[in-house]
């Protein structure tokens, strides 16, 4: 299989997981911290100035959320493999690595630098605990998704044998992260 095509399904496998997980926590947040989390906010800040968002009603507006939500989960993911070639080591341990590096490059670098929300720094802990989690389970499981998609065989899914261009590791964690 194609590996950014592999990414792609596997960063959506993530958003499914990711959303799961962010509304199980989002109900353990402190209630002076359940405003909309970032996805809501992100959409509303960047769609609501064309109007379209006036124009939908609540359940529409959740669904673009979420089309918007899984649309970036899978376009990340479609770029996971050729950081995990280049990384190496356990699918999961690379995913999740990736999926902080996500968060930091989203929420510390280009949605605070192009005005959308203000860095993670100024959000309340607890919220920045949660996204920081959901970006775990994210990246763990777009990571092991992505290595089973590209493996050909039970071995480089397993752990056996590297991608082709994966940076030579011990066989204990060599696989397609």
């Amino acid at each position: 299989m194609n590996h950014s095509v592999a990414g792609a399904i596997a960063g959506l496998a993530g958003t499914v997981a990711m959303t799961a997980a962010m509304r199980a926590m989002f109900r353990a947040l402190p209630e002076k911290d359940r405003y909309p989390l970032p996805p809501r906010l992100i959409t509303d800040r960047v769609v609501g100035p064309t109007g379209l968002m006036d124009a939908l009603d609540e359940p529409e507006r959740r669904d673009l959320t979420l089309a918007l939500h899984y649309g970036y989960g899978a376009a990340a993911g479609a770029l996971y493999p050729v950081v995990a070639r280049r990384v190496g080591g356990p699918a999961v341990v690379t995913g999740i690595g990736y999926g902080l590096a996500v968060w930091g490059a989203s929420y510390l670098g280009w949605i605070p630098a192009m005005r959308i929300l203000t860095p993670a720094t100024q959000h309340p802990r607890a919220r920045n605990g949660l996204m920081l989690a959901a970006h775990v389970v994210w990246g763990g499981v777009t990571g092991v998704t992505a290595a089973f998609l590209v493996g050909g065989k039970k071995e480089d899914r397993s752990g056996g044998e590297a991608m082709e261009g994966a940076r030579e590791s011990p066989p204990v964690i060599r696989e397609l992260a």
